[in-house]
């Protein structure tokens, strides 16, 4: 298969997208990327944000390990200045892996220790911490909970894609969902993870909702009864509450949300070809369960649902929010386009520009929508070399507050200060998106039942060796 990042300048990225029948605006300019924003009452000093990315690397019973504050450390000295820390459950029961994250009284000390050296190490590296803004993203996995899915909602199209570890089969009508009393309950778990979360000193507290875990999987639970499902009033109760929740317990956390705008639909590998494309899953139209997503024509966005949910979330308090697309479990090419697939995903179906500017699309619409918020926009890391000129371009511009870095950060997480003093990246820590990192991911035959996710090619002295023992595994 022909690879299709062969660029040699931002020319020919834009003369590429034109010829697929894509706008991609690049710049060389990169000083709106180092301008200051007000987020609620916190003054971020640049726009460069690192997403939250799991390393997949904390202990049994959820708390930071040796490789978690690595991490950190890695993160605040590189420079960007909205840090956003990674998913946390608020729950045992939430955890999506074995070394997840979890904030609770147990874990406090150690979630207190990741931020300090964060803060440490940007201060070290920058001379000052001004301007750096630090949160956690407390999260409910859901459909994809280690232990056991916690379905909000049946999919027809992923519910036979979602498998029980319990029970070794996967999920089907007979699977019960979580009960309305359960969700309310769910409430009292997430006002006092943002309750520890403010007390150990973070500026903010994302409140999930992308990615089809739990609250995500709510917005587009149309099929659900009760109060938790159906109208758009309904799906959107429990993160309603939780959001006007935390804004009376704890008036100084800044509440954001990365939610998903766009779901699509699950695809599956193609059962011919050396290099299998991915392709749609059978489904039925009109499709009921696929949020922000052309009910007829699951290629095609509609953007009515979500735009009119962050106008909503603006009104409950919620001062920044991220923009997401798809699902990482079914349909990676939406969430990440890249240019070789994991080993248990396929290639892609569309030509990644497609996704990059798809993601910028969205990502605009929705930030012209609450022109007050300030809107995290994704999708730059296919862009490798490039991508700061797309960020340059689309902040410049006024499309979004922040450009937002998720992989791309663990092969080179001083991203903004080699932008910021060298005028450029680091070409030989530059995310070529080969997808290792995601690999990492999925491998599960490690004693802790999860291996730590990280960049072999570019972080050979951590991970290269982790990444030798998943090959002896296969």
């Amino acid at each position: 298969m022909a690879r299709y990042f062969r660029y040699k300048s931002p020319e020919d990225v834009i003369a590429d997208a034109e010829s697929i029948g894509e706008s991609l605006a690049m710049s060389d300019d990169f000083s709106a990327l180092f301008q200051p924003i007000m987020v609620g009452h916190l003054k971020v000093g640049g726009r460069l944000a690192i997403h939250p990315m799991e390393g997949c690397d904390g202990t049994l019973d959820g708390n930071p390990d040796e490789l978690t504050f690595r991490r950190y450390q890695r993160f605040g000295a590189g420079g960007a200045k909205l840090v956003w820390g990674e998913a946390a459950a608020v729950c045992p029961e939430g955890r999506a892996n074995t070394r997840q994250l979890q904030v609770a009284d147990h874990t406090a000390a150690g979630l207190e220790r990741m931020l300090t050296i964060c803060r440490e190490s940007h201060a070290a590296a920058m001379g000052t911490t001004d301007g750096l803004v630090v949160g956690l993203q407390l999260t409910h996995s859901g459909r994809y909970s280690v232990e056991k899915p916690l379905l909000a909602t049946h999919d027809p199209i992923l519910d036979p894609l979602t498998r029980d570890r319990s029970t070794g089969r996967t999920v089907d009508a007979s699977t019960p969902l979580l009960s309305d009393d359960d969700l309310k309950r769910l409430e009292d778990q997430y006002v006092k993870a943002a309750i520890w979360c403010a007390k150990l000193g973070y500026d903010f507290v994302d409140i999930k909702q992308c990615h089809r875990y739990l609250l995500s999987e709510l917005l587009s639970a149309r099929n659900r009864p009760g109060l938790y499902g159906g109208s758009l009033e309904n799906r959107t109760r429990l993160v309603r509450n939780v959001v006007q929740r935390i804004r009376q317990e704890c008036p100084n956390l800044v509440i954001a949300t990365r939610m998903n705008a766009y779901d699509g639909i699950p695809y599956r590998k193609a059962e011919t070809g050396d290099e299998p494309i991915g392709i749609p899953c059978r489904h039925d139209l009109p499709l009921v369960t696929a949020w922000g997503t052309d009910p007829h024509d699951h290629l095609h966005d509609d953007l009515t649902e979500p735009l009119q949910h962050v106008r909503n979330l603006r009104e409950w308090g919620v001062q920044l929010i991220s923009i997401s697309l798809g699902n990482p479990y079914s349909n990676p090419h939406l969430v990440r386009p890249a240019e070789y697939p994991p080993v248990d995903g396929y290639f892609s179906p569309e030509h990644p520009l497609h996704g990059v500017c798809r993601h910028f699309r969205i990502a605009q619409a929705i930030q012209a929508a609450v022109p007050d918020v300030p809107v995290v926009g994704g999708g730059y890391s296919w862009l490798q070399d490039y991508a700061a000129h797309a960020a340059a371009a689309n902040v410049g511009a006024g499309h979004v507050a922040f450009a937002g870095f998720g992989r791309a950060t663990l092969s080179h997480p001083e991203f903004a200060r080699a932008l910021e003093t060298e005028g450029r990246f680091h070409r030989k820590q530059i995310c070529r998106t080969f997808s290792y990192c995601t690999a990492l991911m999925r491998a599960k035959d490690h004693p802790l039942g999860q291996y730590p996710t990280g960049c072999p090619p570019f972080d050979k002295e951590v991970y290269g060796p982790l990444w030798k023992e998943v090959e002896a595994g296969r």
